[in-house]
């Protein structure tokens, strides 16, 4: 077996032993960059162990750097990786790092810090290796013309609620327009209530109150459609095997053929 194909089942297979240890092993370098990141946000630890938190995270961003060469190296068609999502997040957990070396100056400083923040991205790559991830990942793809179809119910259900509290209301009780009248329907339908904005009428006040009980009731419908779909994927047995042409996760435990693009898996 050639070393590229060695890699291959190493970094993108998780059902070989070896893939497993890879896996738990990258897992534990990224809960340390996490662990770091945020300990460095605290003055007195980061003065204490300046040194020591700068070293660690040189030598995190180096392994991170190393990887993801790697991964561009084996993969049939690198571009497919370099832009899709977890290539994406991988890239930027070792942007900031290096981005900090061309920076200088206090000024440069408060641009550094805020590029760090990036660094959390790291975190999300804990995501590929759950099987669960790729249920969840699955059923919100299935029910993903479900929950546009009601959101675009919502949004015009939004748009009628806040042009009638604009006419009941008027502009002197704070519904100075429309666009405002659908604020007040976006915060009140989704229980957020910042009471910024309220209606002062009886008329207004006996509105709102059955907008908020259908917000209650609109709160669950997306909740029950994803759970529907979660519940249908759960039953199927899903594999770790990464499709070697798109990339694609999720297969499932008996599949041959890639269901994005029906290639050959491994």
């Amino acid at each position: 077996m050639l070393l590229k194909e060695k890699l291959y089942n190493v970094i993108f297979e998780a059902d070989t032993r070896a893939g497993k240890l890879f896996d738990l092993l990258l897992l534990i370098v990224i809960l340390l960059s996490i662990l770091f990141v945020m300990l460095e946000s605290v003055p007195t630890i980061e003065k204490k162990y300046h040194d020591f938190l700068k070293i660690a995270e040189w030598i995190i961003t180096i392994i991170f750097s190393m990887e993801y060469l790697i991964r561009i190296w084996i993969v049939r068609h690198p571009q497919k990786y370099i832009f899709s999502f977890y290539g994406i997040i991988d890239f930027l957990s070792v942007l900031p790092s290096y981005l900090a070396l061309f920076f200088a100056g206090t000024q440069g400083l408060m641009v550094i810090r805020a590029l760090r923040l990036l660094r959390v991205f790291r975190i999300l790559k804990l995501n590929r290796y759950l099987k669960e991830s790729a249920i969840i990942i699955k059923a919100l793809r299935e029910s993903r013309y479900k929950i546009s179809v009601f959101l675009f119910g919502v949004l015009t259900l939004v748009i009628i609620i806040g042009t009638v509290m604009y006419l009941v209301e008027g502009a002197e009780n704070g519904f100075t327009s429309i666009p405002r009248g659908i604020y007040w329907a976006v915060v009140t339908l989704t229980t957020v209530g910042y009471g910024d904005i309220s209606p002062v009428s009886s008329l207004g006040q006996f509105f709102a109150s059955v907008v908020m009980i259908i917000g209650y009731a609109i709160i669950a419908v997306p909740t029950g459609i994803v759970t529907a779909e979660l519940t249908k994927q759960s039953h199927k047995e899903i594999s770790t095997q990464v499709c070697p042409e798109c990339l694609a996760e999720g297969h499932n435990h008996d599949a041959k053929y890639c269901c994005e693009c029906g290639s050959k898996l491994n």
